[in-house]
């Protein structure tokens, strides 16, 4: 889905956040380090979430803040040797971090290291450091602790942080991420704080993570599409009860960061001192996103479609089998709490239709598989597509996107027949492909190369 309507501010939100990290830097004498929760760039469900936010305007972020900034990168020794995947890019964590190094550089910030966590011996972990120093990226191993994180003796000692390599950093603000959840950087955080005492240095420690949004109420759309994004992981976004006990204000946060909060204030009070801990962990965070909201009502909205989204996304993992009935069961009870139905995103009903229709078209042998596909476009109007024997129900629906917004009339090819005959042959008699339609991928290709023909690509 499409649309034209904003209810964030961008810049505002740079303006906000720039400007709360900086105070937060001060208050630990210019040396804080920041852990970066989420997506650092292509934040998409941001973006779905809250029309208007840029999916990159946290590295606008950092590159406003660049000259006061270090980056270091963690990344957990198990998800190499496994070859964890992200689900949004469908590329490893390893890869996936390459990718934030170069996303980094193309902003002009620099990445000071990459921390291998819970480090041990393994090939794949050794030729992914190797691969990293040969680009000139300084690597740091960082093994396991035993008894992390309760034991709290041992982990703030010479035996628990101080065996970790410290990262030298001469900016005042440290930024560490990562390519996913659980890949230490918290942990490397802390330890570095640890460090920086030891060498009498009082540095400090925030979290900077944009869901949930902690001053909206609980059951907003918004922190609700959170617990509909983290469906299959549990998350479950709860009042901060150390906050309202500590500052009487009620503060929205989720249950890992509330069940972890204790034993993290004990090693913080431990390395600190208690003057200088937080009392809550809504009190750890920077995020001003829920003050750069422009338009409640279209951020609802669009808040309640992206819950819809991910209850197909769901039911299309569980069939493959990657999502457990457990997700499809809470996803459910998210769209009851909001009263959702399927049929309320506008596309669903036409996308259906057009199914219907794929399956109601004689003679055109599909092989048993009818489908529809739906894209709302920017002025609210819906375009509709189905599968034949000669494309994807997507790639039709983009080809008839495409002549509504230039205006062509819909009797018009706009790929050559002959590329396209040459690509189905090459799928049948070559490459031996039981279907042999073009793919969205293949579409896009064919109309790139019959664009040097056709007067109306």
């Amino acid at each position: 889905m499409m649309t034209g309507e904003s209810g964030f501010d961008n810049e505002l939100y740079l303006k906000l956040q720039s400007k709360e990290i900086l105070e937060r830097a001060r208050r630990f004498n210019n040396k804080l380090y920041l852990e970066f929760g989420g997506k650092l760039s292509c934040d998409f469900h941001a973006a779905r979430i809250l029309p208007g936010f840029d999916p990159n305007v946290k590295l606008r972020l950092l590159s406003t803040l660049k000259d006061q900034i270090d980056v270091v990168i963690c990344i957990y020794a198990g998800d190499i040797e496994r070859k964890k995947i992200r689900a949004d890019f469908g590329i490893s964590y390893d890869s996936d971090t390459l990718r934030i190094i170069d996303n980094l550089r193309e902003w002009g910030i620099s990445v000071k290291a990459v921390v291998v966590t819970r480090y041990e011996d393994h090939p794949a972990v050794n030729s992914f450091i190797n691969k990293l120093e040969r680009r000139s990226v300084r690597v740091y191993r960082h093994r396991a602790i035993q008894g992390y994180p309760a034991d709290v003796d041992l982990i703030v000692s010479e035996k628990g942080y101080g065996i970790n390599e410290y990262i030298e950093s001469s900016k005042p603000i440290v930024v560490v991420t990562g390519p996913g959840p659980s890949s230490g950087q918290m942990a490397t955080c802390l330890s570095q704080v640890y460090h920086e005492y030891i060498r009498g240095v009082s540095a400090g420690y925030a979290k900077f993570e944009t869901f949930p949004v902690w001053n909206l109420p609980l059951n907003h759309p918004v922190n609700i599409a959170y617990e509909a994004a983290t469906a299959d992981i549990g998350d479950v976004n709860m009042i901060d009860p150390f906050h309202l006990e500590a500052f009487h204000q009620t503060a929205v946060n989720y249950n890992r960061d509330i069940a972890t909060f204790p034993v993290l204030r004990r090693i913080c009070e431990r390395i600190m001192g208690k003057d200088q801990a937080y009392r809550s962990p809504t009190d750890m965070g920077v995020n001003k996103v829920g003050f750069a909201i422009t338009n409640d009502a279209i951020v609802r909205k669009a808040a309640e479609q992206e819950v819809i989204r991910r209850s197909f996304r769901y039911q299309c993992e569980y069939a493959l089998g990657a999502a457990s009935v457990q997700t499809l069961d809470r996803i459910k009870v998210l769209m009851d709490n909001l009263n959702l139905h399927q049929e309320d995103r506008p596309v669903v009903p036409p996308a259906r239709k057009a199914a219907h229709d794929a399956a109601s078209t004689p003679g055109k042998g599909n092989d048993g598989f009818f489908c529809g596909a739906a894209v709302e476009l920017q002025d609210g109007t819906i375009v509709t597509g189905k599968n034949s024997p000669l494309m994807h129900s997507a790639s039709s629906c983009i080809l008839n996107a495409v002549k509504c917004l230039a205006g062509i009339p819909d009797s018009t090819h706009l790929l050559a027949p002959q590329i396209v005959d040459s690509i189905v042959n090459m799928k049948q008699n070559i490459l031996n492909s039981r279907h042999a339609g073009l793919d969205l991928d293949e579409t896009l290709i064919a109309l790139g190369a019959s664009a040097t023909t056709s007067q109306d690509t």
